[in-house]
């Protein structure tokens, strides 16, 4: 209890504008005492205004009062410094660069603790009291400690700024508004700021709700990244699987082949060593006989050698030698070549599905589809190089260019059977699957065509097989003098001028598929909103003899 009453001693003892303890103290008419040097200091920053006044309660003084020394003060001032409490603020109480100091404090300055908006100065603690114990200050308003007080001054005439002009928006002082800003829509700076400040109670409404909303979005996308992240994973893990069995697939039937010729390379060279044995033989038993026979040669005895002759002479049965049918040097050449034959064609089946697999990877696309393009450079960022597939042509189209052009000609061609070929109508279907955006050209020339999209697993016969007339199909009916757009069997008129070129865009995760009439602009002949379950395949229907369809090169 003592500590404490020594702490209050020496607090009612210090100065309250450097805070320290009284040093050559002096008592003012007021009755407060403060250092020679810091009231000295302080009244010679207000001799402009030709008024002092006190930093604790704000009594003013006309003229500037001379200061005497407070002997009695200065007296208990020495006897309290014997007793070693004179001290400074903690360094953590003075006011760094980046602080707001107290405007009263002189020499090192201490934070200021706030900011008075009339006063339009910021006092630290000691310096603040006066605006808690004098009536004088009762209508202050107090804020946080700005550095940014003298931004309320008007520039022109140095007057706080009350009044707000809503005419310019921007605060002005008394003075402004019977001037610069004479006869214009101004209210309280106040009353303004009660206004606005209902408006932003809406904003911040506003922006809390866009936050919430942005929040869920993050949210969203954070699960949309973890199910790519699945997704992508088990892709992975199941291509994997599946080319490992692909691979166990070629290892195997590599194996059963290396088997069967193995095998029947035993039996060849069996049946060869056995014949080859049986030879040896019938040549080691024909040189026996040839010897007996040179012997019998020699001898002299003609009875005995016509005897033995008959015996010795006979050929026993040998080996026909037309038998032994030896074929050309090609035993197992003709295995290597079916071999062969075998790996070009899973070569062609690997790039052309690995296009498809490629495109399909790269095709996945998370967020929201982009806006369809305006224009036709804007289409042409999604070009595809569209060939036709020669096993699904009826046998009456000629494909050429590249199988990138399909006629219709009075002659059969001479197509070999295929699942694929369409037997009914004159059509035919890309040999590229279509996902993703895709964007592609149809130039046609004669009376009638069908520029469509498919499913792959269209009817190839009868009416099913007909494009637009089936769900499988979607297909736009080019006269020469007007447009049609079937689907389901349903057609739709469109009334746009007729154009021998026809622009399609298909964006299959957004289920869009747009038909454009294509010359100097692009314009929109039918546009289809639906869900694509499979990918799709371009194609066109030739209605008539002599008529053209040819899938353009885009550049």
């Amino acid at each position: 209890m003592a500590q404490q009453g020594v702490q209050l001693d020496r607090e009612a003892f210090s100065c309250t504008i450097c805070l320290d303890l009284l040093k050559d103290p002096v008592t003012i008419h007021c009755g407060h005492s403060y250092c020679m040097s810091c009231i000295k200091g302080f009244w010679d920053e207000e001799d402009e205004k030709k008024i002092h006044s006190c930093p604790q309660c704000g009594q003013t003084f006309t003229p500037r009062p001379v200061l005497g020394k407070n002997t009695m003060l200065a007296v208990l001032m020495e006897q309290l410094k014997e007793t070693g409490l004179q001290s400074a603020p903690a360094d953590h109480c003075y006011a760094e660069p980046e602080d707001v100091a107290c405007d009263v404090c002189t020499g090192r300055k201490l934070k200021a603790l706030k900011s008075c908006l009339v006063c339009l100065a910021s006092y630290c603690e000691k310096h603040l009291h006066p605006h808690f114990e004098s009536t004088t200050f009762e209508k202050h308003k107090l804020v946080d400690p700005s550095k940014t007080l003298q931004e309320n001054i008007c520039s022109l005439h140095d007057e706080v700024m009350k009044i707000f002009c809503r005419t310019d928006q921007q605060s002005i002082c008394s003075l402004c508004s019977v001037d610069e800003h004479k006869g214009h829509d101004t209210v309280s700076a106040a009353a303004e700021r009660t206004e606005r400040q209902r408006e932003l109670k809406v904003s911040r409404q506003k922006f809390q709700q866009r936050i919430q909303d942005r929040e869920k979005d993050v949210k969203l996308l954070q699960q949309e990244v973890e199910a790519v992240n699945r997704s992508a994973d088990k892709a992975v893990e199941d291509s994997e699987k599946i080319f490992t069995e692909l691979i166990r697939l070629i290892q195997k039937r590599s194996s059963d082949v290396k088997q069967q010729i193995r095998s029947q390379q035993e039996t060849e060279v069996s049946r060869v060593k056995e014949l080859q044995e049986k030879l040896e033989q019938e040549i080691t038993e024909l040189k026996r006989k040839d010897a007996e026979l040179k012997q019998l040669s020699h001898t002299e005895d003609h009875n005995q050698f016509l005897h033995n002759y008959p015996s010795l002479s006979q050929l026993s049965a040998s080996t026909d030698p037309s038998s032994i049918n030896i074929r050309p040097l090609k035993y197992f050449e003709d295995v290597t070549a079916a071999v062969s034959e075998l790996r070009d064609q899973l070569q062609d089946i690997l790039k052309e599905k690995w296009t498809n697999i490629s495109l399909t990877v790269t095709e996945v696309d998370v967020l929201l589809s982009q806006p369809e393009p305006k224009t036709r450079a804007g289409f042409l960022k999604y070009s595809r190089e569209i060939t036709l597939d020669p096993n699904t042509a009826h046998i009456n189209l000629l494909l050429s260019e590249g199988n990138r052009k399909a006629t219709s000609m009075w002659e059969k061609q001479s197509y070999s059977s295929h699942p694929d070929r369409f037997s009914t109508d004159w059509q035919v279907l890309s040999r590229e699957s279509l996902t993703g955006r895709c964007y592609w050209e149809v130039e046609w020339s004669g009376t009638r065509v069908y520029v469509a999209v498919a499913y792959k697993n269209i009817s190839r016969a009868g009416k099913e097989s007909k494009f637009g007339h089936n769900y499988k199909s979607w297909a736009l009916d080019c006269d020469t003098d007007s447009y049609k757009f079937w689907f389901n069997n349903i057609s739709t008129p469109v009334s746009v001028p007729w154009s021998s070129r026809v622009g399609v865009y298909l964006d299959h995760r957004a289920g869009i598929l747009s038909f454009y009439r294509v010359s100097e602009t692009m314009t929109l002949l039918h546009r289809v909103q639906t869900t694509f379950t499979q990918p799709l395949y371009a194609g066109v229907w030739l209605y008539d003899y002599g008529t053209t369809a040819e899938f353009c090169k885009l550049k």
